[in-house]
């Protein structure tokens, strides 16, 4: 089974930008449609992004459209987020995760069925 493996995440200023990364560290991400959760201490998780297998259609948490932006590249097997004008409340664990295979559900972190370690993202103000 294929395992995620985030990276990029770090401290930045408000205001400041950040690229994070997805990687098959075993088998690939082929097939599969891919999201990004953040986790933040006393709260739920929270969807962020999610993209189609083929990198055709994109899903942003509508407060955070404009803001982030998912991409893939299936031929090094990796998922993007990227993050521009960061905010202190963007602060959180972000979860890069693998869906099941139907064409619904990109927003329910139920249909994620393969997850990633985490990377903490700190933005300070």
């Amino acid at each position: 089974q294929v395992q995620l493996v985030e990276s990029g995440g770090g401290l930045v200023q408000a205001g400041g930008s950040l690229r994070l990364s997805c990687a098959a560290s075993r088998g690939t991400l082929s097939g599969y449609a891919m999201g990004w959760f953040r986790h933040t201490p006393g709260k739920e998780r929270e969807f962020v992004a999610a993209i189609s297998w083929n990198g055709e259609n994109t899903y942003y948490e509508d407060s955070l459209k404009g803001r982030f932006t998912i991409s893939r590249d299936n031929a090094k097997d990796t998922v993007y987020l990227q993050m521009i004008s960061a905010k202190p409340e963007d602060t959180a664990v972000y979860y890069c995760a693998a869906k099941v295979p139907v064409t619904y559900g990109y927003r329910d972190e139920k249909k994620y069925i393969i997850w990633g370690q985490g990377t903490q993202v700190t933005v300070s103000s």
